[in-house]
């Protein structure tokens, strides 16, 4: 009312410019800190090159320092985050690497890089040791992996493991795979377009997904059925009071998410797009390999429970006619962790099938499984495979076998495989 008198500052706001040239800077100096101990650890080694790895746009600045270090007759190439990282991140990390010794290798004269220095803090260093073991031997001896401080003043060198001693670790076994059923409320709902609804079931009750695209979630509370629907986080409970707005929903992603919508830009039709692909390989995964068994097929399927940092679900799991198991890792958009993250499965699969917890477990019904490694299926659209795909999938030991399937661009209005390719 008067009593107090306000004011009101008027601050210049930072530009995105001079922002981005501060944390430059302070990476830069995390970059050159550890150029100077990675040097430190040899006698007679100088750093020869220490720069920041290019960011994801022009102009910004990268998360992994890139060095090089001189000693007498030979190069040693050494990379490491400057900024913390989470295990998820892993790999993105080690593609990074391994592209950059990769290309820097092909385009230096002699002397020529002998080895390649991880440095990674404590929190990454299992991930990263579980895809070290899956690399060809050759390129597994040059690598050494390092553990570094926070204060960046001091390096450890860690052994890596074996393979065979991701085989050792104790796993926790699957729950029993309990028989799917769909309560009249979730029939009448499918009913509504059964091409295009799927169900993904949960410990808690049901998701209805259109093409991929949750838009429902039935839960049961109490003894009765109650639908919860809407995109994202707008949902509400469905009731009389709401049911235009539910047929509006019904009707928008009828209109929008489909292979012959108009507008192209809108949300519907853009959101969830790899979760498209597979609800579409979800009804005939024969269109992708005539030898999968249609069912049961398993997507979004966890080999590890209580949501850890860095364990993902896998796209799909399948079993092919001969009884042999089948990785499949979808992508729609370049990617240059596809094939790392493929193989990762492939570890976490073949882990739980040597331990016959799969077989114990019934995934596959009474099919027997066959006493040999699960297959990688690495799928994208044939224009969006990264232009990396190729020089990572070679890095990765022959024993894991892994198949690029190239699908058509049109794969919304259904899937067709234009080219199929063993790739390492």
């Amino acid at each position: 009312m008067g009593a107090e008198q306000l004011l009101i500052e008027l601050v210049p706001r930072a530009s995105a410019k001079a922002v981005g040239a501060i944390i430059k800077a302070a990476r830069q100096v995390r970059c050159h800190k550890l150029a100077d101990i990675a040097a430190a650890l040899q006698r007679d080694t100088r750093v020869e090159r220490c720069a920041l790895s290019p960011g994801i746009r022009p102009g910004q600045p990268g998360r992994y320092a890139r060095i090089l270090l001189r000693r007498k007759q030979m190069r040693i190439a050494v990379t490491g985050s400057v900024v913390p990282s989470q295990p998820g991140m892993v790999d993105a990390f080690l593609s990074s690497a391994l592209l950059w010794f990769h290309r820097t290798g092909e385009r230096i004269k002699p002397p020529y890089i002998t080895q390649l220095w991880l440095i990674v803090s404590n929190d990454t260093l299992k991930s990263l040791f579980h895809r070290i073991v899956l690399l060809r031997p050759g390129l597994r001896e040059l690598i050494k992996v390092f553990t570094v401080n926070d204060e960046l003043s001091e390096l450890t060198l860690l052994d890596c493991p074996e393979r065979r001693d991701l085989w050792r670790k104790r796993l926790a076994h699957f729950p029993p795979v309990p028989e799917a059923s769909l309560t009249p409320r979730v029939s009448s709902i499918i009913a509504e377009a059964p091409d295009a609804i799927d169900v993904v079931h949960a410990r808690h009750g049901e998701t209805l997904r259109y093409f991929g695209l949750p838009f429902a979630r039935v839960r049961s509370m109490l003894g009765t059925e109650r639908v919860w629907f809407g995109i994202d986080s707008n949902r509400r409970l469905l009731e009389t009071s709401c049911f235009s707005a539910w047929r509006n929903l019904l009707q928008d992603l009828h209109e929008y998410r489909c292979a012959s919508a108009s507008d192209h830009r809108h949300a519907l039709y853009r959101n969830a797009a790899e979760a498209w692909l597979e609800s579409l390989l979800r009804k005939d995964i024969t269109k992708l390999d005539p030898g999968l068994i249609i069912a049961p097929l398993h997507a979004q399927f966890r080999t590890a429970r209580g949501g850890k940092l860095g364990i993902r679900p896998i796209d799909m799991l399948a079993l092919r006619q001969d009884g042999r198991l089948v990785v499949i890792e979808l992508k729609v958009s370049e990617d240059r962790e596809h094939v790392l993250q493929g193989v990762d499965y492939w570890r976490r699969v073949e882990a739980h099938r040597r331990r016959g917890h799969i077989a114990k477990a019934k995934l596959f019904g009474d099919r027997k499984i066959r006493d040999e490694s699960p297959l990688v299926y690495l799928v994208a659209p044939t224009l969006r495979v990264h232009p990396s795909f190729q020089t990572l999938a070679r890095c990765i030991d022959s024993e894991i076998e892994i198949y690029r399937f190239d699908i058509n661009e049109d794969w919304r209005s259904g899937v067709r495989v234009m080219r199929r390719m063993r790739v390492n």
